[in-house]
């Protein structure tokens, strides 16, 4: 089952993603939440209504003409892994780490599959993550590696946006790693049922038209069950939560000479059976005090 966050005529609603349009959660099962989080938190058999209910032909909306959003609008944590494949750790010219890099990106980063992505106004060291991300469906503490798929909800695909120049200035990475928009997530959650194991999907990235990532999950240096019992030795996961397990090698800064992203570049990650994002760079618009 494909679980997204959708826009239509007004206001934001969960639904069911198949072939020929998204089934509106809200008409189609009314007793069920109508926020991905909730909706997660509410448990199995919740998930089993939606999947039934996914069958409802009248509550069908076509893709063409409705919003994609994020499928988690706003996560409780947005948590992510750096240096977790091998070839990546290479290119960055250093040693494999004994224990998972974890950072978090501020969850006010978070994008829809077909937004836009900001330049900041402060930087032009703008760079691509292409991303297997999971989302938890549990609230746990202390799980075990047997038990770790148990907690995950499912997986979706990330862009781990990042403004090179902030991120290494300083030992901590969460400035560089949290701008607005830089947290592009979906299109969906593929539920980890329909997944099978993750440890074995294609993920590529693409810059413009040129492939810049090409690797499988295979190659992560820490698994997602190994990132859940990591994770949760310290603090409790919660539903809606999403990890992002880290890039593989193919990252603009670490091309010779550096290729960063630039005005009206369009990035496209996808991987194998969970979909695509596709975000062009755009100027950050002006703001101030909201």
């Amino acid at each position: 089952m494909k679980l997204c966050t959708f826009s239509h005529e007004s206001g934001a609603r969960i639904g069911v993603v198949g072939e020929d349009g998204v089934v509106d959660l809200g008409a189609a099962a009314p007793e069920l939440p109508r926020e991905m989080c909730a909706l997660l938190a509410a448990g199995p058999e919740a998930l089993r209504r939606a999947a039934s209910a996914a069958g409802s032909a009248k509550s069908r909306i076509p893709l063409a003409s409705l919003s994609l959003r994020a499928p988690i609008l706003r996560p409780p944590k947005f948590l992510a892994i750096g240096l977790n494949y091998a070839d990546h750790v290479a290119e960055a010219g250093i040693e494999p780490p004994k224990l998972p890099t974890v950072f978090n990106k501020q969850s006010t980063c978070v994008a829809g599959p077909r937004d836009p992505v900001h330049m900041p106004r402060v930087s032009s060291a703008l760079d691509y993550e292409g991303e297997l991300g999971f989302v938890i469906g549990r609230r746990c503490r202390h799980v075990p590696r047997d038990r770790a798929h148990e907690a995950i909800a499912g997986y979706l695909v990330v862009n781990d946006v990042s403004v090179r120049d902030w991120q290494l200035r300083v030992p901590t990475w969460t400035m560089g790693k949290s701008f607005d928009t830089h947290g592009p997530i979906g299109p969906w959650i593929t539920t980890a049922d329909e997944v099978g194991d993750p440890h074995g999907l294609r993920l590529r990235t693409w810059v413009n038209d040129e492939l810049r990532q090409d690797s499988v999950t295979k190659h992560l240096i820490f698994d997602c069950f190994a990132l859940v019992e990591h994770l949760s030795t310290a603090f409790t996961l919660e539903p809606g939560d999403v990890v992002t397990t880290g890039t593989p090698g193919g990252v603009g800064m670490a091309m010779k000479p550096p290729r960063f992203l630039k005005l009206g570049d369009r990035v496209r990650v996808e991987i194998e059976g969970l979909g695509a994002l596709d975000n062009q760079v755009i100027a950050e618009p002006e703001t101030g005090i909201l």
